[in-house]
C-alpha cells in the first residue's frame, strides 16, 4: 500500500520573519543557584524553582531590525519541563517601541543547550510596523546555556 501526501500549502503561507540574538544580561535568583543548575551540581527541589533572566540583544531581518530589552519569568519545574514566559520591548532602528510578549518551552538537549519553543504577541501603534500585530508568530531556537546567550528564528503566516 502506497501512501500519498498531500501538500497542505503550509510551506508556502509561512515566512521567515526576524530572527533574534540575546544575551543573557541578570538572573535573580529564588533559593536555587541557576550557575548550579546549569552545571548540573544542583538538582531541581521537589517544588521546582523560579528565576527571572534579564536579557538583551537585536533582531534582524528584511522588514524589522533593532534592539531588543526584557525579561523572561523562567520557571523549572520538578518533572523537568521548563517554562518560558518573556516580556520585552522592542526599539527598532528607526525608533519605535514594540512590546513583545512570548511564551513556551525549553527541552534539555544531550550538548547541555535548550531548544527552545515559542510563541509570540506584538503590540505597537506604530504604522510602519502595525503589519506585525495581526501575525501569529512563533520562534524556534537555541539557548547555549553556558554561554549565556540564545538565538531564534522568528517565523509566521505570510501576507
Amino acid at each position: 500500500m502506497k501512501t500519498q501526501i498531500s501538500k497542505t500549502g503550509l510551506d508556502e503561507a509561512v515566512k521567515h520573519l526576524f530572527d533574534e540574538e540575546v544575551y543573557l544580561t541578570g538572573i535573580t535568583e529564588y533559593g536555587v543557584s541557576w550557575e548550579g543548575l546549569v552545571s548540573g551540581r544542583e538538582s531541581l527541589p521537589p517544588q521546582g524553582a523560579r528565576f527571572d533572566i534579564a536579557f538583551e540583544g537585536r533582531i534582524f531581518g528584511d522588514r524589522i531590525n533593532g534592539q531588543i530589552k526584557g525579561v523572561d519569568y523562567f520557571e523549572a519545574r520538578a518533572d523537568g519541563k521548563f517554562i518560558l514566559t518573556l516580556h520585552a520591548t522592542i526599539t527598532t532602528d528607526d525608533g519605535a517601541a514594540i512590546s513583545l510578549e512570548e511564551k513556551g518551552t525549553m527541552a534539555l538537549t544531550p550538548d547541555g543547550n535548550g531548544q527552545l519553543y515559542l510563541t509570540m504577541h506584538f503590540s505597537t501603534a506604530y504604522p510602519q510596523y502595525q503589519w506585525i500585530n495581526e501575525k501569529q508568530v512563533w520562534g524556534v531556537g537555541t539557548s547555549f546555556l553556558s554561554e549565556g546567550k540564545g538565538r531564534v528564528a522568528i517565523s509566521g503566516f505570510a501576507d
